[in-house]
């Protein structure tokens, strides 16, 4: 679905990426985890257009997106659903799915069906059509955004770091929600700092650890690796829940 091949990236003139290479299986739920720095976020921001590759090549199939507007990367099949809510308050549900496809806002009859379509999938977006977005519970919100990513009808959805400062019960919505994305045909790679939440979702799982890929192995084998385990959760393999904040740009 898409690979990157000795990408390096950073800010200010400072690589966080260090020669990133990274593929991602088309259907698949591909989960990133790693410390605080490691450049998770980075890999989002950089297949999204968000961030220029100084060097390294992206490919998604046989197009290069190197270089590409945030735009452009859209149009060519790859969305990306911002860290926090996203969502514009003062604007109805529906309004916010049409931001969604503003793409494919000339073709009134693609609109109307996907947003059908969509509906179908998350009855929110027809219950809640006429409300603000504002007015929606975290949890509702989550789901919007969601779908509203899917209004172009994606090939790969981009997840940053989606549990991030949620509850429990919005977490399970979270992790619900990322189940019907991928049954929707679409391909996810997601960042995730609670590592058990991120692997046991996912099919596949990636280490990364100073702006590089340390492993990268089918999730249920990863999360039962004892190093893995001691690398996130401490000596025991049954303690917590690894949690960590958001790559923040220069780390």
């Amino acid at each position: 679905m898409i690979r990157l091949e000795s990408v390096y990236a950073g800010y200010g003139g400072g690589d966080v990426l260090q020669g990133v290479d990274l593929a991602v299986r088309p259907g698949s739920i591909t989960c990133v985890v790693g410390p605080n720095g490691a450049g998770k976020s980075t890999v989002l921001r950089t297949i999204s257009g968000l961030l220029r590759p100084r060097a390294g090549q992206i490919r998604l199939g046989d197009q290069h997106l190197n270089g590409r507007s945030p735009a452009a990367v859209i149009a060519a099949g790859v969305v990306q659903v911002p860290q926090q809510d996203g969502l514009f308050g003062q604007l109805t549900v529906r309004d916010n799915m049409l931001l969604g496809g503003y793409l494919i806002r000339r073709d009134k009859a693609r609109l109307r069906r996907r947003m059908a379509e969509l509906a179908e999938t998350f009855p929110i977006i027809a219950e809640r059509a006429r409300d603000k977005a504002a007015d929606l519970s975290g949890g509702q919100r989550r789901i919007v955004e969601f779908a509203r990513a899917l209004m172009t009808e994606p090939r790969l959805v981009l997840l940053d770091e989606p549990t991030l400062g949620l509850d429990p019960k919005t977490c399970q919505t979270v992790f619900e929600t990322t189940r019907a994305i991928h049954a929707l045909g679409a391909t996810v790679l997601m960042v995730e700092q609670n590592v058990r939440f991120g692997l046991k979702l996912a099919t596949d799982g990636v280490v990364m650890e100073r702006g590089r890929v340390l492993l990268a192995e089918p999730a249920e084998e990863l999360l039962a690796r004892p190093d893995i385990a001691a690398m996130f959760f401490g000596s025991s393999a049954g303690a917590g829940t690894a949690t960590g904040g958001p790559d923040a740009p220069g780390h």
